[in-house]
């Protein structure tokens, strides 16, 4: 289920400038991936690796599209229990294939003096899902051995907002993310792409990047305020998350270097819905990426792979995901860096 990311990647005057899968969206994204969340079911609204390299760098105004596509394969620890659907379920594994669609438009006005942008992003994927045993309750009896499910469909949407600023060799970003439940959700079902609930995110982050040399640094802090699934009378504790992002550019189109992020419940799990306690939960995760910038036309599109292994998680699936992400503008013509 799940969640992010995203982000918007140009260069501007021999620079990149992106919002690794501005996630957009997040990148949202968010929500949307079973696998690699927390709180019911193990899944948190706000998808851990959303934002990479140069995520608060300036962007060029117009309409621009990133999509990304998230692949994610995680499992529990032996006799782990979690909470999905209204079940009680333990030993889930599950592999996910979305795809995040976000289009993005960038103001050429100053807005309190920076650089605004609002999106939207909807995703489409493929989850399966599997589980030792279906439970009663915490400790209730055994109802079903080997349960096993799929599902192919939408996830939730997510509108985003950010404002930029930039002073010379550093950048600023603050931003705000909303999650809609449209997504394909059933009560009682194993799978689901959406997370039934309404989301909001917000946060901030610092890209230091230097022209010079090249290297570039990157953090993103956010916080996550969950609201309640009525069908399941369960509601998510609210969480803090932070994602990281050390790169190198080796040429003119070419930057290699390593993401990360740390996730963490800072609230307990509420509602009747609620039969596992407060559940809080909290996962790390670190892998390199590389970028490569080319032009189609004059338009600069901008590639971005990067992966991550989970590690220290709590009251959470635990894993690896990766993220391909491709960016392009489409309202303005983006002048190649040569001719800049």
């Amino acid at each position: 289920m799940g969640r992010f990311l995203v982000i918007v990647d140009t260069l501007k005057q021999n620079r990149i400038i992106s919002s690794s899968f501005t996630l957009m969206i997040a990148f949202a994204c968010i929500a949307a991936s079973a696998e690699t969340q927390a709180d019911e079911g193990g899944a948190s609204f706000w998808l851990p690796g959303q934002f990479g390299s140069f995520a608060a760098t300036l962007t060029k105004p117009g309409l621009s599209l990133s999509l990304a596509y998230h692949y994610a394969s995680t499992s529990t620890a032996p006799g782990k229990n979690f909470e999905i659907g209204g079940r009680i379920e333990t030993g889930v594994s599950a592999r996910s294939n979305l795809l995040f669609i976000s289009p993005t438009y960038t103001f050429s006005d100053s807005v309190l003096g920076g650089q605004a942008a609002i999106s939207i992003t909807g995703i489409f994927g493929h989850m399966d899902v599997s589980a030792d045993a279906t439970l009663a309750g915490p400790n209730g009896n055994v109802l079903s051995r080997n349960d096993r499910s799929s599902l192919t469909g939408i996830g939730d949407l997510f509108p985003f907002g950010t404002i930029r600023w930039n002073e010379g060799n550093h950048n600023f970003m603050t931003y705000t993310m909303l999650g809609v439940p449209v997504g394909n959700y059933q009560v009682g079902h194993l799978t689901n792409l959406g997370i039934n609930h309404w989301s909001v995110d917000i946060g901030g982050g610092y890209t230091y990047f230097n022209t010079q040399n090249g290297r570039e640094f990157s953090v993103v802090a956010g916080f996550t305020r969950n609201f309640e699934n009525h069908g399941t009378q369960y509601r998510n504790g609210n969480s803090l998350h932070f994602d990281w992002s050390i790169s190198q550019l080796l040429a003119k189109h070419w930057h290699i270097g390593l993401v990360g992020y740390f996730y963490h419940q800072v609230t307990g799990d509420s509602g009747s819905g609620a039969l596992l306690s407060d559940f809080k939960s909290r996962v790390g995760g670190i892998g390199p990426q590389a970028g490569y910038q080319f032009t189609i036309g004059k338009r600069e599109v901008h590639l971005n792979i990067r992966g991550y292994k989970e590690f220290d998680a709590q009251n959470r699936p635990e894993g690896w995901n990766a993220w391909l992400t491709l960016t392009i503008p489409i309202g303005s013509k983006l002048l190649a860096a040569s001719q800049n």
